[in-house]
């Protein structure tokens, strides 16, 4: 094993040039051995900023004593040497030492590129995730984010990857070693290291080269389909409704295989309803409240439908957890509960598999630069792994991996039936396992655009259930939308004309063996695609520069907020709106003719092939149809939002710092869903936990118009059935009654006493809903110290990781926590038991009035604000309360800082929209009694 130094830093910030290193440690590994080390704490010369304290501990008293980084400079450099420096995310602390003239020169290994590489299934990276995980041994006495425990750890690490990294086949090893190292790959070098020790091994100290040809080959070896394809019968069997009811009774299917089985009979209402919709061909909207056990209200009926009249039903969800949830833990149970067998299958875009047949023609010529290279290796040990070929296996990190996944998936014309089937490629298998299923599970975005596209995607199905319905509309709307970018067109043309692996490249490469005299006017198309290219990127960078000038004017100036301009008709009889047509028409032009060329190169190839043995021929002729169709797809998107305009369309753009983006999105997506699944299906079941708002002056009950409105589900039948929850006495609804209302003198500080009245009443075990990042990170920052000082911790979304990472450590039941969340957190988070005891809505949820789709389609009702902003609002605040109580015993209370919710007239429809609780209006000074009252109560 060769020597390598393991280092850790801790800084009082994250710019090496203004901030300073105030911890530093290292080890020198050799031979898996630590023979030298050295740590200390640093004095940086300034004050420590009170998160850097709270983050590490470190405080300015700690680190008064301490050396200066002058006066140990000369021991670290020893210790460094010209040694590997590995360090996890090793370019923070290379910045800082670099800024230092320390490691100049040394060659950097990543153990987060480690990670992603050798543990592709992983998911997260973080240090402390991956040694629960793995499970490494943690340093004894150790502090997480001080650099001497890190250290250790991250030693721990490399060795732990070291060990997997000998497991790998020796043909993929030396693949990765040879690719790595021809685009100088930093960590090319430790795979290098570990390629001389596994060869020994291997070969008894012959030289442990594997030749080309085994090295290429293929590594995707998914397992065969089971069954065969649902045969539908001639005349249906309608579903035995009583027999499928008494399932749920006290000697029923469930109560015998499940011994902790609680009758519900919210639940047994929903499946009588979907029954029948099934047997009568209906059209059916469900609300099921929290806790009714809707996902098996809707799949026991359809798996018993589609196996006896060998049917398929489609599931469509919006979120990744539900279709887990579905595949994991929902259909799992209905197998042991049901008599018979039932297949299901999970369905995905094609740009979630990777084409094998593209992958292999990459590992052909190998990646063409070094950022190319961690997801590379990665694909190479995962696809003998994988029995999907299905991308949520994996972790894309960053824009340049998931373009290049973008480039190697199945959404593209190279990946066909007729092509991959030998190959049994991911997409194909996928697709197979679909046809033979009875259930299909997919996301919102994929049954629209099956649906959209004639049924091409999914195997033809005649039932439908929709789950969280309530995000059919804006599912429908991303999936219809648009976006591009400087950096977006730029990947566009690059990848025509790269030189070494753009698509031209490769026509000349396999093309080089016709003559001369016999290729006629081809090389001519090849230099005008090629000429063309190179003016569009001369073009583009003028016409994002004109667009930005356009646009000048037109900022906010909030430089922590994008700036959304919306290109309406005013917008473009603007004067100087001539000069962005011109600009466009100047770019639109060689983007057009590289695409009609592009066209004619395919046509050229295929005359060739019937003279000529050109190399992989088809799959060449595919590439530029999948270029030429990329590119018009693009030019075209591009040349509405300019130059023509669609009455149907919303386009705007989009400023954030120094990125500038176009966009465009559908203005209405009710006909679409009417005539694509209201017409064309037979069964069409949606449900949610919210699908009703409250009328505004409520002389009724809350109702589905909003939502039939919005979908054209005008003609179906409903059904409201409760949560099972005893929210009046489980619920406090605390409505602070003296509140400022929002953008009034003191809102922001009573919302900031208000939070830690709560937390400390409770010892954390709260969430807060914001609307805004801004005001998130105001409140984070006003309430953090306080509560650092009673031992009190503060997640905020803003800089704390992932959702799913927040989660989990607001779940811990070690911690003390305080979580604040926007809008991604106030759906689809679930957090049972005692360490959520508080839920805080701090503002009534209302879309931003300058959204650009938002704005389009206010404009389309006569009273946008009571008929389109508070149903979507009410909406998502019955979302927001509904964290609270997600399983019988769970129980707490709701804060609303709204006021509101109690001054204007429209906020008692808030209020009627959620379940009955036990409802107080009562000031912010009285919460710490109140709630002490209120967990003390007698049950």
């Amino acid at each position: 094993m060769a020597t390598f130094v393991v280092v850790d830093l801790e800084t009082t910030g994250l710019d090496p040039r203004r901030n300073k290193i105030i911890e530093f440690a290292g080890m020198v590994l050799q031979d898996g051995a630590v023979v030298d080390e050295f740590a200390t704490l640093l004095n940086p010369g300034e004050p420590i900023p009170p998160e850097i304290t709270e983050l590490t501990g470190i405080t300015d008293d700690l680190v008064a004593d301490a050396p200066s980084l002058f006066s140990v400079r000369a021991r670290i450099r020893r210790l460094i040497g010209d040694w590997p420096v590995v360090g996890h995310n090793v370019s923070f602390d290379l910045g800082f030492l670099r800024e230092d003239n320390i490691a100049l020169t040394n060659q950097a290994i990543d153990t987060v590129t480690l990670a992603s590489v050798l543990l592709p299934r992983m998911g997260r990276y973080g240090l402390e995730f991956l040694a629960q995980q793995i499970p490494l041994p943690l340093p004894p006495g150790g502090q997480a984010h001080r650099a001497q425990a890190d250290t250790e750890l991250t030693a721990e690490l490399f060795l732990a990857l070291r060990e997997e990294a000998l497991k790998l086949d020796l043909a993929v090893l030396s693949e990765i070693v040879e690719a790595g190292t021809r685009v100088s790959w930093p960590e090319a070098f430790f795979f290098e290291d570990v390629l001389k020790e596994q060869a020994k091994t291997a070969f008894s100290g012959k030289k442990g080269r594997v030749g080309r040809g085994e090295r290429l080959a293929e590594l995707f070896k998914p397992p065969a389909v089971d069954g065969r394809p649902p045969v539908e019968l001639e005349e249906i069997v309608h579903i035995p409704g009583e027999e499928i009811l008494g399932m749920f009774g006290p000697t029923g299917n469930f109560a015998r295989v499940f011994p902790e089985f609680e009758y519900r009979e919210q639940q047994v209402e929903m499946v009588a309803a979907v029954v029948d919709a099934f047997n009568q061909g209906q059209h059916l909207l469900v609300e099921a409240g929290t806790g009714t056990g809707k996902s098996v209200g809707y799949l026991l009926p359809a798996a018993v439908w589609a196996a006896q009249n060998g049917r398929r039903v489609v599931v469509s969800t919006n979120t990744i957890n539900l279709q887990d949830q579905l595949v994991e833990k929902d259909i799992p149970a209905l197998q042991q509960v049901l008599p018979f067998e039932f297949r299901t299958a999970v369905r995905k875009g094609r740009g979630n598999y990777i084409c094998t047949r593209l992958f292999q023609q990459m590992r052909h010529r190998g990646p063409a630069t070094a950022e190319e290279m961690p997801l590379y290796a990665r694909l190479l040990v995962w696809l003998p792994k994988t029995a999907t070929g299905d991308q949520a296996e994996l972790t894309l990190r960053g824009l340049d991996e998931r373009l290049l996944w973008a480039r190697l998936s199945a959404d593209n014309d190279v990946c066909k039936n007729d092509t991959c089937t030998a190959n049994r490629c991911p997409r194909y298998m996928a697709q197979k396992r679909a046809e033979h299923a009875h259930i299909v599970i997919v996301n919102h975005a994929l049954l629209l655009s099956d649906l959209a596209n004639n049924n091409h995607i999914l195997p033809p199905f005649r039932d439908l259930i929709i789950d969280e319905a309530h995000h059919l509309e804006p599912a429908v709307t991303d999936g219809l939308s648009f976006e591009a970018d400087r950096r977006f067109l730029e990947r566009v043309v690059a990848d025509l004309i790269r030189e070494r692996s753009g698509l031209l490249a490769e026509l000349t490469g396999k093309t080089n063996i016709i003559p001369l005299a016999n290729r006629g006017p081809f090389d001519g198309w090849v230099d005008r695609v090629r000429r063309s290219a190179e003016l569009a990127q001369v073009r583009i960078d003028e016409f994002f520069s004109t667009l930005a000038y356009f646009l000048g004017d037109r900022r906010s100036g909030r430089g922590q907020f994008a700036d959304q301009i919306r290109l309406t008709g005013s917008v473009r009889l603007q004067p100087l709106w001539d000069e962005v047509m011109i600009s466009w028409d100047n770019l639109n032009l060689p983007l057009n003719e590289a695409a009609v060329h592009l066209e004619k190169i395919a046509d050229g190839i295929v005359q060739m092939v019937e003279q000529y043995d050109i190399e992989d021929a088809d799959l060449l002729v595919q590439a530029v149809a999948a270029s030429t169709k990329g590119l018009e797809e693009t030019r075209t998107h591009l040349d509405a939002i300019i130059s023509n305009p669609r009455d149907d369309y919303i386009y705007w753009a989009e400023i954030f710092k120094d990125r500038l983006s176009l966009h465009a999105a559908p203005l209405h997506v009710g006909p679409l869903v009417e005539e694509h699944i209201f017409h064309g299906k037979e069964t069409v079941i949606l449900t949610s936990a919210t699908l009703r708002t409250a009328p505004l002056h409520g002389e009724d009950e809350p109702n589905f118009d909003y939502i039939k409105e919005r979908l054209y589900a005008r003609d179906a039948d409903e059904l409201a059935v409760g949560s099972p929850f005893d929210y009046q006495a489980n619920t406090l609804l605390y409505l602070v009654s003296d509140v400022p209302e929002p953008n009034q003198p003191g809102y922001q500080r009573t919302v900031e006493q208000a939070i830690l009245a709560t937390a400390r009443t409770l010892g954390g075990r709260t969430m807060a809903l914001f609307t805004s990042y801004a005001q998130l990170r105001q409140t984070a920052a006003a309430i953090r110290g306080p509560l650092a000082r009673e031992g009190i911790s503060v997640l905020a979304q803003s800089d704390s990781g992932s959702r799913q990472q927040m989660t989990e450590q607001f779940r811990d039941p070690g911690t003390r926590t305080v979580l604040l969340g926007t809008r991604s957190f106030w759906e689809g988070v679930d957090v049972p038991g005692i360490e959520l005891s508080a839920v805080i809505l701090v503002k009534l949820p209302f879309d931003v009035p300058s959204d650009p789709i938002f704005a389009a389609r206010s404009e389309t009702f006569e009273s946008p604000f009571f008929q389109y902003s508070i149903p979507e609002a009410i909406l998502r605040w019955r979302q927001g309360f509904g964290r609270l109580i997600r399983r019988k015993t769970d129980e707490g209370v709701v804060l609303v800082l709204d006021k509101r919710v109690l001054s204007k007239r429209y906020g008692q429809a808030f209020i009627d929209s959620l379940p009955e609780c036990t409802t107080i209006r009562q000031p912010a000074a009285r919460i710490d009694e109140l709630l002490t009252r209120w967990f003390n109560r007698e049950r």
